[in-house]
C-alpha cells in the first residue's frame, strides 16, 4: 500500500493473490496428480471475484470437488491420472467499485517441478479494469509428459496481479497504446460519411455494401455494426453453421437451445483474451406481428424490438446475456439512409444489395414473432417474422453478435478486410 504526502490511500496493491498447491503421489500401477488451488481477493475497494466456470478437462482430467467461489477467493481442486491430462478454469473479475483499476505488474514463481505446466492467460500487465467492467482469467494445469517419473515430489505455484488506482500527482500506471474503440468509431463520422452516420437514435452505424468495417475478434474476422447504445457491437463475418433457434416449439428465447448454446459451449470456447472484451448487456425481444410485417422500417423494427406490448404472451420483452443475434433494425439501418423509408420485408433488390449485412445466406435474427408462440425472424434478403422456414424448429445460419466492453481499444490497422481492426 503506498500513500501520498496527506496520508491519503491513492494505491492499492496486491489485491488479487492465486495460490495453487499441488502435490503429486507416484504408485506403481496408478500415477495421480492431485492439485488443489485457490484465489483471493482482499481490498477495501470494490475489485470481486464473480464467477469460476465448472472447469474443461483434457483427457481424463476431472474435478475433485467442483469449483467454487466467494466475493473473495474462487476454489479449485482437480485431479490429473496421466501425462497429457490438464483441467482449465476461467475466473471472472470484475470491478463493481467506482475507481478504475489498472493492473500494474503480475508477479510469478513456482517450484519448477517437471511434471507441472502451469498457465494464465486473459490477463496482462497495463490491462485495465474500469469501474463497472469485468475481466476474464483462464488459468490451466497441465501434467507434463516428463521422461522420468520421481516419487513423492510437491509443487507449489503462486500468480498475484497487483491492481492499483492513478495516484494523484504520482505516477500514472500503464495503459495500453490505441484509442477507445468507441472515440475513433465516433471520430470516423465526420470523415468517412460514405461509410458511417449517426441515426435518429443517437446511434453510430456502418452501413453500404463495402464499408472498411471489418475486425479481428477470437483470432477471426468481424465486422463492427456501429456504437450502439453506447457501445461497439460487433457480428461474426461467417456463419457458425445451420441450427435451429429453438429445438422445442416455442419462440420464448430465454428458453431457446440457441441462446443456450450460445450463451455456454459457443461461449465458453472463445479464447480468453477476446472473451475478456465481451460486455453483459440487455438484448431486446419485441418483434412484429401479423398486422406490421409487411410496413415495419429499421425504425419500425427498432421500435418493436423495444416494445414491451410486441411480444407473444407470456414471453419476456428482454433478456441479459452475453452473446446474442442481429436485430432486424441493425440488418435495415446498414442498407443506408436511401432504404430507411423502405419497409424490410421488401428489402428484395436494391436494397439488400447495398447492406454489407447480407451475406446471401438464410440466417436467425434476434426477434421472436409476436402473434405466435413458434416463429421467429429470419434473414434472406427481406426480413421474415413467419412463413414457410421461420419455424423456430427449422435450421438456418448463426452468425453471433456481441458487444464489447467501454475499455475497449482499437489498437491498429484500417478496417479494411486485409488490415482489420485490431483490438486491445
Amino acid at each position: 500500500m503506498y500513500k501520498n504526502r496527506k496520508k491519503r490511500t491513492i494505491i492499492i496493491g496486491s489485491l488479487l493473490a492465486i495460490l495453487i498447491c499441488m502435490t503429486i503421489g507416484y504408485a506403481a500401477f496408478s500415477t495421480q496428480l492431485e492439485i488443489a488451488g485457490s484465489s483471493t481477493v482482499t481490498s477495501n475497494w470494490d475489485i470481486q471475484i464473480t464467477g469460476i466456470t465448472p472447469g474443461t478437462p483434457t483427457g481424463t482430467g476431472e474435478n475433485a470437488v467442483a469449483p467454487s467461489y466467494t466475493a473473495t477467493t474462487a476454489t479449485m481442486e482437480a485431479n490429473l491420472y496421466a501425462p497429457g491430462d490438464a483441467m482449465t478454469y476461467e475466473i471472472t473479475i470484475e470491478n463493481k467499485g467506482t475507481i478504475d483499476a489498472v493492473l500494474d505488474s503480475i508477479t510469478k514463481s513456482d517450484s519448477n517441478n517437471p511434471a507441472i505446466i502451469f498457465e494464465t492467460s486473459g490477463v496482462n500487465e497495463g490491462d485495465p479494469l474500469l469501474a463497472g467492467d469485468k475481466t476474464t482469467m483462464t488459468v490451466k494445469i497441465s501434467y507434463a509428459n516428463v521422461t522420468s517419473q520421481p516419487e513423492n515430489l510437491t509443487g507449489e505455484l503462486s500468480l498475484t496481479l497487483n491492481y492499483v488506482q492513478k495516484p494523484s500527482g504520482g505516477v500514472t500506471p500503464p495503459e495500453p497504446s490505441g484509442e477507445l474503440a468507441t472515440d475513433k468509431i465516433t471520430e470516423l463520422v465526420s470523415t468517412n460519411t460514405n461509410e458511417l452516420y449517426t441515426d435518429e437514435h443517437g446511434d453510430i452505424r456502418y452501413y453500404g455494401a463495402t464499408p472498411n468495417n471489418y475486425v479481428t475478434f477470437n483470432n477471426e474476422l468481424w465486422r463492427i455494426i456501429g456504437v450502439i447504445d453506447g457501445k461497439i457491437k460487433i457480428i461474426r463475418n461467417e456463419s457458425l453453421g445451420n441450427m435451429k433457434w429453438n429445438s422445442s416449439n416455442s419462440n420464448n428465447w430465454n428458453n431457446a437451445s440457441l441462446k443456450t448454446y450460445l450463451n455456454g459451449e459457443y461461449y465458453n470456447s472463445i479464447e480468453a483474451t477476446s472473451k475478456g472484451m465481451i460486455s453483459e448487456e440487455t438484448y431486446y425481444l419485441g418483434g412484429s406481428t401479423s398486422s406490421n410485417i409487411n410496413t415495419l422500417t429499421a425504425s419500425g423494427y427498432y421500435n418493436s424490438e423495444r416494445d414491451s406490448s410486441q411480444v407473444y404472451s407470456g414471453n419476456p420483452s428482454s433478456t441479459t446475456q452475453h452473446i446474442g443475434l442481429m436485430y432486424p433494425s441493425d440488418y435495415g439501418y446498414a442498407a443506408g439512409s436511401s432504404c430507411l423509408s423502405t419497409a424490410l420485408y421488401d428489402y428484395k433488390s436494391s436494397c439488400k444489395n447495398s447492406d454489407y449485412l447480407y451475406s446471401g445466406i438464410t440466417e436467425w435474427l434476434q426477434s421472436p414473432y409476436a402473434s405466435y408462440s413458434n416463429y421467429a425472424a429470419r434473414l434472406v434478403g427481406s426480413v421474415y417474422g413467419n412463413g414457410n422456414g421461420s419455424y423456430v424448429t427449422s435450421s438456418a445460419a448463426v452468425r453471433p453478435v456481441l458487444y464489447l466492453n467501454s475499455n475497449v481499444k482499437i489498437t491498429g490497422g484500417d478496417g479494411s478486410q486485409g488490415n482489420a481492426f485490431k483490438l486491445g
